[in-house]
């Protein structure tokens, strides 16, 4: 005899719904931009304004050389250049003075357009003393080493005193604000992972908080020996809550662009021997009674699996409370859902 009270049973639904593929992926937080500076001149380390960690903003000074001659050759390069702007006023006022006697002719014509010749000398002059004024401002300036964009100084690299070439690294820097996840995806989901597609990140430091993320490429050439292709999502960090060469999951929700019968896979019920089977919901004369049908199952999707024959779509089948059931069974269904296939 079966127990006179009906068996509380939670059901869902059976639904024909595209084929969504959980994918995760581990890669390693790094970022759009980095850069090792160095100066452009070569000179004496005076002032190291930062240090490790620091944060800086474009257009900041974080190392000072010693300016002293560079001062002075600009100084220099100053003087001559005012020099030669008297010069051309006295070569000018020299100019109209003859060309004002030529009309008396009191001063030989020769000396006249030799007169006017020392203007154009003395104004050439100026041309190149102004090119080397602005030469010995640019040398100047050079002894400056500026942050080219906001970043966080990740290696500070020399200390004042020291004596540092052209070329040779003083400060790396690592933007934090557009952080990018590289991983690597298996080559059979190529055509399936798009541009702009979203994916959910999760720090291996802090797997309790969800960061969302957008594929910004797919690199169309593959690892021969691991058969898979690199692919890059941005993350939004505006929190600054990221730091580069942090590990990290990328949780990829593929569209495998097909549809199938799909039940959570809590209502299967599967035997040692491999059968697997569902508890199917009718309504007998007003009563909600259990059948058992046996199925033949495919590949597990995103917490669904697929039934691939002894299902029909629209079938209400027991979901919780279904560990118990014996044929014929009546049930008292709790709630009703559909399966969730996206």
């Amino acid at each position: 005899m079966y127990a006179a009270e009906p068996v509380p049973v939670y059901v869902v639904e059976a639904t024909v719904g595209p084929l969504i593929e959980t994918l995760p992926l581990t890669g390693t937080i790094t970022s759009e931009r980095t850069a090792a500076l160095s100066p452009r001149v070569s000179g004496l380390v005076l002032k190291v304004n930062v240090d490790a960690g620091d944060r800086v903003s474009a257009g900041d000074i974080l190392i000072e050389l010693d300016p002293t001659l560079a001062k002075l050759d600009l100084n220099r390069a100053e003087a001559a250049l005012n020099e030669a702007k008297v010069a051309l006023k006295e070569a000018s006022r020299l100019s109209d003075e003859a060309l004002d006697l030529s009309k008396s002719k009191n001063i030989p014509q020769t000396t006249v357009q030799a007169r006017i010749a020392d203007v154009d000398v003395k104004a050439a002059v100026i041309a190149r003393l102004e090119v080397e004024y602005q030469q010995q401002a640019e040398i100047l300036k050079r002894h400056t080493v500026l942050a080219p964009f906001n970043a966080v100084v990740s290696r500070k690299l020399t200390e004042a005193g020291e004596w540092v070439a052209t070329g040779t690294p003083v400060i790396d820097l690592v933007a934090t604000e557009k952080l990018r996840l590289d991983v690597q995806a298996p080559q059979e989901y190529f055509y399936l992972i798009d541009h702009g597609t979203t994916v959910t990140v999760k720090l291996d430091a802090a797997p309790d908080k969800e960061f969302t993320g957008k594929v910004a490429t797919t690199v169309p050439v593959n690892n021969p020996n691991a058969r898979t292709f690199l692919t890059r999502i941005i993350i939004d960090n505006a929190e600054k809550f990221i730091i580069p060469g942090m590990s990290a999951l990328a949780i990829f929700k593929i569209d495998l662009k097909q549809e199938a019968l799909q039940l959570p896979r809590d209502a299967t019920v599967r035997y040692p021997d491999g059968r697997n089977s569902v508890w199917i919901v009718n309504d007998v004369n007003g009563k909600w009674i259990v059948s058992e049908q046996q199925v033949q199952l495919g590949r597990n999707m995103s917490g669904n699996v697929i039934v691939r024959q002894g299902l029909n779509p629209g079938s209400i089948v027991v979901i919780r409370g279904n560990e118990t059931l014996r044929e014929g069974q009546d049930v008292h269904i709790l709630e009703q859902a559909t399966a969730d296939t996206n």
